[in-house]
């Protein structure tokens, strides 16, 4: 299997690798780098925690007793410091040496131009203390074992007496300790650098696993094949994109079957006409070219024809022009009740033919600003298809009112109805119930609803359908009555 570089799946693997040996990188160096001065640091700590409690038992003690020296002397020997305490005059008033020539406190010391014993004269250490306010730690050559040592100084007041306290402490080596540390590190980093790779797989593989799968189920459904399904596996995000992609993948499947009827519809549209204009025009040419009345009546059809193919033309540019947003409305405040009014009279002779029952609930005085023509187009789409799909002498309610900011219209019959599962689709070219497609009678495109919703769009009106099989369907839509939406085209 080619390893892809660029792939998720290598990419959380590297991060992860990067991360691990990141954080022991990190670890490592600051371990390295900082415990000599950590150790150091804590030494001193300890130190004047020693001095602290040797003060407890020695000079805070009023006595000064000889069991409380004891103590003082083996707390010394238990933590491997030798201590001694001066009074104002430099003399010894106490001393506990665990590190015998080791201790600073036994050997010659050298101030600048001075040299002494602190055990004989203990007045340069008690100045010492003084010229640093009272208070010293330092880190100390051994002249005789050229080791590093601490030595720890305080002064200290009790009893109206001052007394100088000092401790000092060897620093043991760290050569050794931080070989053993860099070869555990060693092994440690091998270990997690291990385990880091083996989790990082299983933890790659696992997110990488359902993106594969759906780029593999991707591919399908370019070719073309809508039966494919995502799994979005355990993630939440992964499982929402594959929701996402699944209904997605519906949709499409939808818009290619209507793509097919559309295809098919629009070719069963011109053809039809075109047919019957070829045959009635041999007809004029072969039979009835010598007889006016056969001639006059066979004219009639294609005329009748020419005049559908013109309006399926016009009715699809009219449908073109307004989804691309190049439609420029014409606004304006006119009477809505008016408007009904009007198409009910177009209407009329098909009302009366079909003996339909057609209610108008409309106030007088009720107004709205819109587009006059294209809102006159939508109610009368409204209304010819309740009169396509109500049977005669059925119920017809033409319903407009204002209600708060919104004034609405519906379109209320009793016919068939529509499915449910058919309700989403209605308002797309050429989408038919009844899959056997036939040409609309009365010269209609089959374009009305997807013509409708493109005029609403534009208005920025909501609009809908509510039907139940049986039963009838509600067609409506609301506008603002304020012209503010017009702003927003």
């Amino acid at each position: 299997m080619k390893l892809d570089v660029h792939g998720i799946k290598f990419n959380i693997w590297l991060y992860f690798i990067l991360f691990a040996a990141g954080i022991l990188a990190l670890v490592g160096g600051a371990q390295l780098l900082l415990i000599r001065p950590y150790y150091r640091s804590n030494k001193i700590s300890a130190i004047k925690e020693v001095a602290s409690t040797i003060q407890e038992y020695v000079i805070d003690n009023l006595r000064m007793d000889e069991d409380a020296t004891k103590k003082a002397s083996q707390f010394a020997i238990n933590n491997n410091v030798c201590a001694v305490i001066y009074n104002d005059e430099g003399q010894v008033v106490y001393n506990s040496d665990s590190l015998g020539d080791s201790c600073i406190f036994n050997q010659l010391v050298i101030l600048g131009d001075l040299q002494f014993r602190p055990l004989e004269n203990g007045t340069p250490m008690k100045e010492l203390l003084l010229a640093n306010d009272g208070e010293i730690s330092e880190v100390l050559s051994n002249q005789r074992s050229d080791q590093e040592m601490i030595l720890y100084g305080r002064r200290v007041q009790a009893n109206l007496v001052n007394y100088y306290l000092f401790v000092n402490s060897p620093l043991e080596p760290l050569d050794s300790t931080l070989t053993i540390f860099q070869d555990q590190f060693v092994v440690l980093s091998l270990t997690t650098l291990f385990f880091s790779i083996v989790i990082s797989l299983f933890i790659s593989n696992k997110i990488s696993r359902p993106i594969v799968q759906m780029k593999h189920s991707a591919n399908e459904l370019a070719k073309g094949h809508y039966d494919v399904h995502f799994d979005g596996g355990s993630f939440s995000e992964l499982d929402g994109l594959a929701d996402t992609l699944n209904d997605a993948t519906a949709k499409l499947s939808k818009v290619d079957e209507l793509r097919r009827d559309l295809i098919a519809n629009v070719s069963h549209d011109i053809k039809t006409p075109l047919t019957m204009i070829k045959a009635y025009a041999e007809m004029i040419h072969d039979i009835s070219g010598d007889n006016p009345l056969k001639r006059e009546e066979h004219l009639d059809v294609i005329v009748r024809e020419v005049d559908y193919l013109d309006h399926l033309v016009s009715d699809m540019a009219e449908l073109s022009k307004m989804q691309s947003g190049s439609y420029q409305l014409k606004l304006s405040t006119f009477s809505l009740s008016q408007k009904i009014q009007d198409i009910v009279r177009l209407c009329q002779v098909m009302i009366d033919e079909h003996h339909f029952q057609l209610i108008v609930e409309c106030p007088k005085t009720l107004m709205m600003t819109a587009d006059e023509i294209k809102i006159g187009q939508v109610i009368y789409n409204f209304l010819s298809n309740a009169f396509k799909h109500t049977g005669d002498g059925r119920k017809i309610i033409v319903r407009a009112y204002e209600k708060g900011e919104w004034v609405s219209v519906e379109v209320q019959d009793e016919g068939e109805g529509i499915k449910k599962e058919d309700l989403p689709y209605i308002w797309d070219r050429y989408y038919k119930i009844d899959k056997q497609y036939q040409r609309a009678a009365g010269g209609s495109t089959g374009l009305g609803l997807a013509i409708v919703k493109a005029i609403l769009d534009s208005h920025h009106a909501e609009y809908g359908v509510e039907s139940e099989e049986g039963k009838g369907s509600r067609f409506w839509f609301r506008i603002r009555k304020t012209a503010e939406w017009k702003f927003k085209l």
